[in-house]
């Protein structure tokens, strides 16, 4: 069967994108950031995944306020790097796998969570600058990202959002569901968005590094007591776009050692994860920048 061995959580930030499409990596105000992820670039080749289930948001390119879903899976076989004004990202097109997407929406339906099903998508800087802080620079014309991915679109932008408890509780139904996929895969599953940030109104450049890190210890030994996190805590406290931080427990509740309900606790108890890697960074453009590998054990 399929399984899922690995979470990996990053922020989008789109600006560190436009760093690396234009050159600006090494320059001293870059420099910490991505050298924050030369661990992970290695880890991703030594421990290469079959496929990315990659949850994160879109920005109003694949969806705008004429039609906003809640939960939606990209089934398709390739997706198209988005024009979010300035032109698309020379990176690779992304590639789909559709019989796996397919079947993790059929089972996570079945398990009583509406998902809507997107056969064509551009996606935008929510996708691509994780796979690209993950996989390193490559060039469109030769190079391709090192596995198919599975867009998994959550709204975090135009209320009613979901909460940490309904996120978390999805990330349950996406393991069972790619644990009953009669296929030998191995599976990573990405958390994107965050950490602290407001783009606008009077905490514009809000940041709360204290927050942060100790939400990030919560969901790490704790998830449980952190998906019951209430929505205006994010707000208060991470600013009003931190609420992308619920993306994170969708990964979080997909780890091995998160039960299924009340009858899996002893199995979920002989399992574990570890941490393989853990980097915070303060500024990103206006953003706190987390970042985070979990391992099954």
């Amino acid at each position: 069967m399929a399984k899922i061995t690995a979470s990996v959580f990053t922020s989008h930030v789109p600006a560190i994108g436009a760093a690396m499409d234009l050159g600006k990596t090494q320059e001293d105000y870059w420099k910490p950031l991505f050298a924050g992820y030369d661990f992970s670039k290695q880890w991703m080749k030594d421990n290469k995944p079959d496929v990315i289930f990659l949850v994160f948001n879109d920005h109003a390119t694949a969806f705008s306020l004429d039609m906003i879903p809640t939960f939606a899976i990209g089934t398709a076989a390739e997706y198209t790097p988005a024009d979010e004004g300035f032109g698309p990202r020379p990176v690779p097109k992304v590639q789909g796998h559709p019989d796996l997407a397919s079947h993790i929406a059929h089972s996570v339906i079945q398990q009583d969570f509406d998902l809507t099903i997107v056969n064509k998508m551009d996606v935008d800087h929510g996708l691509t600058v994780p796979l690209s802080l993950m996989c390193g620079e490559k060039d469109p014309a030769k190079d391709s990202w090192p596995c198919p991915v599975i867009p998994f679109a959550v709204n975090v932008v135009q209320y009613p959002v979901p909460s940490g408890q309904r996120c978390f509780n999805l990330g349950k139904a996406i393991r069972k569901a790619v644990e009953s996929y009669d296929e030998d895969l191995n599976v990573h599953i990405w958390g994107t968005g965050g950490m602290s940030h407001q783009l606008q109104g009077a905490r514009a450049g809000l940041i709360n590094r204290e927050w942060d890190n100790a939400w990030l210890d919560q969901m790490i030994a704790d998830p449980a007591a952190c998906a019951a996190t209430p929505h205006i805590d994010y707000v208060r406290e991470a600013g009003s776009e931190g609420i992308e931080l619920v993306m994170w427990l969708i990964a979080r509740g997909a780890m091995s050692d998160v039960p299924y309900d009340a009858t899996d606790l002893e199995a979920a108890r002989a399992n574990s994860v570890r941490v393989k890697h853990r980097f915070y960074h303060v500024p990103a453009s206006n953003t706190a920048v987390g970042h985070l590998i979990l391992e099954n054990n």
